[in-house]
């Protein structure tokens, strides 16, 4: 006696899953994802009306009406306000050339007209704030200062340099100098991740942790250095190289006066 066929599964059934699984995932992602009606500002509505006209005049461009993106630039809906704070007020933003990362420039908006912008990108979704001084103030302590130096030297040096001197990344991108540059934007950068920069989130790296790293950075740039010429402070590769320059200038200046003590 012959066993049962088997039962044959029907050509478009996998289809019928997988057509499914996206209405099922789509479904749940209307009704669980945050909307634009979600996303609330603590900033007046004139403020954020006000960002709105700017931003449609000088980012739309690029960045769309309603920020949601082009093939040149990404969308904005949900990188906050902090993001936009960042990249207008060290003016990376707008971007002035195409090149392969966005150099600072001085500001081309006034603070207001950055707060304006910021805050109309923040009602488009929600994201990261732009921090209060509380978090961004260095604080002058032994132990948060030293906090911050492990911190650092794990997740930022690197590409930053152990004192912040910035340094060279792969085709054509580097890490910035982090001399002179504030505690809000050293802050908005963590939580952000501009360009080749990764996000620090709170999870990662909390609140007091990243006050404590802003903390390290303002101490290494004051403190003198105690070989005496700096070079930089880029590290051993600028003092190898200003050493092995030194040394040949010494051995070729030699080479010549030996040549004319022969003649």
């Amino acid at each position: 006696m012959s066993a049962p066929p088997a039962r044959r599964r029907h050509p478009a059934a996998t289809l019928v899953v997988l057509l499914l699984a996206l209405v099922v995932t789509g479904g749940l992602y209307t009704v669980l994802a945050p909307s634009r009606a979600e996303a609330t500002t603590t900033a007046a509505p004139a403020d954020v009306e006000a960002g709105r006209a700017l931003f449609e005049a000088n980012c739309s461009t690029c960045h769309g009406l309603q920020g949601q993106g082009s093939p040149s630039a990404p969308t904005l809906v949900g990188v906050g306000a902090a993001s936009v704070d960042f990249q207008v007020g060290t003016g990376r933003m707008p971007l002035r050339a195409d090149s392969v990362q966005a150099p600072e420039a001085p500001n081309a908006y006034t603070d207001e007209e950055t707060a304006a912008m910021a805050a109309y990108v923040a009602s488009l979704a929600p994201g990261p704030p732009v921090p209060p001084d509380s978090i961004t103030t260095p604080v002058d302590d032994p132990e948060r200062l030293a906090e911050g130096n492990e911190l650092f030297r794990t997740n930022c040096a690197m590409c930053h340099n152990v004192v912040g001197a910035g340094g060279a990344l792969t085709r054509g991108k580097y890490a910035p100098s982090l001399e002179g540059t504030t505690g809000t934007y050293i802050y908005e950068a963590m939580v952000t991740g501009p360009q080749s920069m990764p996000v620090f989130s709170d999870t990662n790296i909390t609140p007091e942790q990243k006050q404590s790293i802003i903390s390290y950075v303002e101490h290494a740039q004051t403190q003198p250095s105690p070989g005496g010429l700096s070079l930089g402070s880029i590290g051993p590769v600028a003092e190898g190289l200003f050493t092995w320059v030194a040394a040949l200038v010494a051995l070729i200046a030699c080479a010549v006066w030996l040549g004319r003590r022969a003649s």
